[in-house]
């Protein structure tokens, strides 16, 4: 008897023990675990839902996102994200990550509007975000509370621009990437378009991003084509489908929700998207072709410039105006296979106006773009390095359009016969992707 009572307490000291060791286990590991509030495994919800659109409404706000981008040379944050965001309703926004499938803590967003918005209640913005430590960030979301809950409907934007180490110069895609935003409406200058990108070619550009609300048919097919050979980018902006975009640039005038189709919005998202693959990117509207006159290409020129003025992050280019309504009396570039083809022949105007001093002339921009944090139309807002404006002697932009300085007769205009230069080469590659688009028969006609 004496025995088993001796084992039955031998047993419950033993349960005793065991016990009390998993629950110090237990405690110790639960410790150890809050100690680390980094991230947390979540892989069933992150990321849940993915944006695959080019304009994201941010959940809860009157706001619209972009784009995110991984960008670290402003001391404290290491993410950007680009928006168009309405002014009176700006409120703290805090960023959670995707850490390659766990959700990380929340870090608090500094948001930085544009500061032109030339009266319009959206504006371009900025959304900086810090990275938790220990965080391999692939996605990022926002959020109006710190730590709050992911909604089952929170889209995340993927973070591009996820490079590290990058050799600036060794890995860079291309020389050139001309930016042009934004086409909407019916706009079907089918003509000039096919010759503007095909002098692109020969000036050494390698890619042109365009942002697309809607353009007439003709032009469609055209944008179709040189998208398929990779030389065109194009974006799609359905930004009527989110705001009333405005036609013009100032909202006393135009009225509106947003300046000219969200024009600073997608400068900024392609100076951002060009980044790690650019070397340089050409800000300049559909209609005008930043020229450089005293060489046959563009990186000759950068070449020459960069080397007299290092540290230059801005290259300022003087607008030209090419009135269409004066044509070259010759009518040597008057070609049968053009006539009934949407737009304007450029080739066909060679008289410029001289820029007047009584008259804003407005500048276009060659960027290196890793020295650029913010743009506006005609002048960069914050950026690294040195601003130069280029001698028109050097470049001009070549703008065939309306005339600026109506009062000017033809004997006060200069000839300008700067594209003729290229007219062996440029003539046959038009004729060549119009044939392809189906905008000229085999024959060669319109």
């Amino acid at each position: 008897m004496d025995e088993i009572k001796g084992l039955r307490r031998k047993l419950f000291l033993l349960f005793i023990i065991t016990f009390v060791s998993i629950f110090i286990f237990t405690v110790s590991s639960s410790r150890r675990n809050r100690s680390i509030p980094n991230h947390r495994r979540a892989t069933s919800i992150c990321p849940s839902h993915v944006s695959d659109q080019t304009i994201t409404p941010l959940n809860n706000t009157k706001h619209l996102l972009v784009s995110a981008f991984k960008d670290q040379r402003v001391k404290g944050f290491d993410i950007r994200i680009i928006g168009v965001f309405r002014r009176d309703s700006i409120q703290p926004l805090h960023c959670r990550f995707c850490c390659e499938g766990s959700l990380s803590i929340t870090t608090p967003a500094n948001i930085l509007q544009h500061s032109d918005n030339f009266g319009f209640p959206f504006v371009a913005t900025d959304v900086m975000c810090p990275i938790p430590e220990n965080c391999n960030a692939t996605h990022v979301t926002l959020l109006p509370q710190p730590e709050s809950g992911i909604a089952s409907n929170q889209i995340w934007l993927p973070i591009r621009n996820r490079k590290t180490n990058m050799d600036e110069e060794e890995k860079l895609q291309f020389n050139f990437t001309v930016c042009i935003s934004n086409l909407f409406g019916d706009y079907n200058n089918v003509l000039q378009f096919a010759q503007t990108l095909e002098m692109y070619r020969l000036l050494g550009v390698g890619r042109v991003v365009i942002y697309n609300t809607s353009c007439g048919p003709e032009l469609d097919r055209l944008l179709q084509i040189y998208s398929q050979d990779g030389f065109l980018e194009i974006v799609q902006w359905p930004i009527h489908q989110h705001l009333n975009p405005s036609k013009g640039w100032l909202f006393s005038e135009h009225g509106g929700d947003v300046h000219y189709f969200g024009q600073l919005a997608t400068l900024n998202e392609c100076i951002y998207r060009s980044m790690e693959r650019s070397r340089y990117v050409l800000l300049n509207d559909i209609d005008e072709i930043i020229m450089p006159y005293q060489h046959d290409n563009l990186m000759s020129m950068m070449n020459m410039l960069e080397e007299q003025h290092p540290n230059t992050g801005v290259f300022l280019i003087k607008n030209h105006i090419f009135p269409k309504k004066h044509f070259e009396p010759s009518g040597r570039f008057h070609l049968p296979q053009w006539i009934g083809l949407p737009g304007v022949n450029i080739l066909e105007h060679i008289y410029r106006e001289e820029p007047s001093i009584n008259v804003y002339h407005p500048h276009k921009m060659i960027l290196q773009p890793r020295l650029v944090e913010q743009t506006s139309v005609h002048e960069v807002i914050k950026h690294m390095g040195n601003y130069f404006q280029v001698p028109q002697e050097i470049c001009r932009i070549i703008h065939v359009r309306v005339a600026l300085q109506k009062a000017l007769t033809l004997e006060e205009l200069n000839v300008d016969k700067r594209l003729w230069d290229f007219h062996e080469k440029l003539v046959p590659n038009v004729d060549k992707v119009l044939k392809r688009a189906g905008l000229l028969n085999s024959e060669g006609q319109a």
